[in-house]
């Protein structure tokens, strides 16, 4: 917007516009300042704090009995057929998704099958309702898919084997190997997965550790009479890369946060890596994988480097002095498939 001319005369106007040239040229250096501030320290999320049960709260609840049987809807996967479909059928996604599962759960054997492909809607499936087809990816990572709209009436889900779906994530202090939980979350998996293709993870890091302090002993179990925290015994960063869009991922199966558990903070994102068994916490985070015991101590070193206290939305937190960049990687010896 154009400045309103005074009455003044042209020396009077000529030093009002000096004093108004400095005054802006303070403010937009200000403002810069400000915004520099805000992107390099803000933390959209806080994990913790508000999160939490008071201790007069507190209970002790019962270990997670279910199992998951998640899948996407209005997506195909193809793949080596084990079971076909049209002799196959079931009433729901869950069986098909339990029939896929009784065929990776051969005691010392391969796993058969590794994801199911399921036809629910009666309207859109006509004759072909409640066919349950169990199928081999080639790379379960890496599945083959027809992605579609929504005229795609089949809804599909990958099954992750013991040596299956493990993904690395690569510090300079070791790589974090994280099991993915397809089952319980398919859209957080796939969003992941896709990370993986682009072969960088640019933006992606961790910037705040907090040990377990003498809260939680080395197996993750609270200490009677102790408190629930600070420190809150996590690992927090982002899996934002640059230049890859995020939509905000839907809630998906959220089990009490045990030692090891990766999950995302609201809909991501923004995660933590849990050091600890988080009873106290409520269920409403989708829980994507977990971290491999053997590289639990990779965290623990994490969490024992040098930070600075501050306090994100009147909760305590630790912030690494120096923020450690993530890479997402494939182990480096190749899955075995079968």
């Amino acid at each position: 917007m154009r400045r309103r001319q005074s009455e003044m005369g042209g020396k009077g106007r000529g030093a009002i516009r000096s004093i108004l040239f400095v005054i802006a040229v303070s403010m937009a250096s200000c403002i810069i300042g400000y915004l520099c501030v805000m992107i390099f320290t803000r933390r959209p999320q806080t994990f913790g704090g508000s999160q939490l049960h008071s201790m007069g709260n507190f209970v002790e609840e019962e270990d997670d009995n279910t199992e998951c049987c998640r899948g996407i809807d209005h997506l195909e996967l193809w793949g080596e057929v084990v079971k076909w479909g049209t002799d196959f059928k079931f009433s729901n996604k869950e069986e098909c998704c339990s029939a896929c599962k009784d065929m990776c759960k051969v005691a010392a054997g391969p796993c058969l099958c590794n994801s199911w492909v399921f036809c629910g809607d009666k309207k859109m499936c006509k004759d072909k309702f409640g066919e349950c087809w169990l199928k081999m990816q080639n790379d379960a990572l890496m599945p083959e898919t027809r992605q579609g709209d929504d005229s795609v009436e089949w809804t599909s889900g990958l099954i992750f084997g013991k040596e299956e779906g493990i993904i690395g994530l690569h510090t300079e202090y070791g790589t974090l190997h994280v099991k993915l939980f397809p089952e319980c979350a398919p859209y957080s998996v796939v969003y992941i997965t896709a990370l993986l293709g682009i072969h960088h993870c640019v933006g992606c890091q961790i910037y705040r550790a907090e040990n377990r302090g003498f809260n939680w002993d080395i197996n993750g179990n609270h200490i009677p009479d102790a408190s629930i925290g600070p420190p809150y015994a996590l690992i927090q960063g982002t899996l934002e890369a640059e230049g890859f869009p995020f939509k905000d991922i839907p809630k998906e199966t959220c089990p009490k946060i045990r030692r090891g558990s990766v999950a995302w903070i609201g809909s991501g994102p923004e995660f933590i890596i849990s050091l600890a068994n988080h009873n106290e916490w409520k269920r409403k985070y989708t829980v994507f994988g977990s971290v491999l015991p053997e590289d639990m101590d990779i965290a623990e070193k994490i969490v024992n480097l040098p930070t600075n206290s501050d306090v994100w939305s009147n909760i305590q937190v630790s912030v690494l002095n120096k923020s450690i960049p993530l890479k997402l990687e494939r182990p480096e010896k190749k899955q075995k498939l079968f």
